[in-house]
């Protein structure tokens, strides 16, 4: 293995976790966002407010898209796993 595809490899790993992060990242975040302007508006500064609506939209994320996910990392796991024998020449 030469540095060249270590190198290829840690970007597309890295790739990959951006790519199954950002659909609950990006849900947590525009909660958290209404969420605050709400609190903002009203003047209501309860802490779990702004906790346990993320933890809902995280869960109803990973569950709407948990298959979508499990697909993307055993696709590129599988190519790893394939890619071995032709990558150790």
């Amino acid at each position: 293995m030469n540095p060249d595809l270590v190198v290829s490899l840690g970007q597309r790993a890295l790739e990959m976790a951006i790519l199954l992060a950002m659909p609950v990242l990006m849900a947590t975040f525009i909660v958290g966002l209404v969420v605050s302007i709400f609190q903002a508006a009203t003047q209501i500064q309860e802490m779990t407010l702004a906790y346990i609506p993320k933890i809902v939209a995280a869960m109803i994320i990973i569950f709407l898209l948990g298959g979508w996910m499990l697909g993307k990392l055993l696709d590129f796991t599988k190519e790893i796993f394939v890619n071995i024998p032709i990558w150790i020449r």
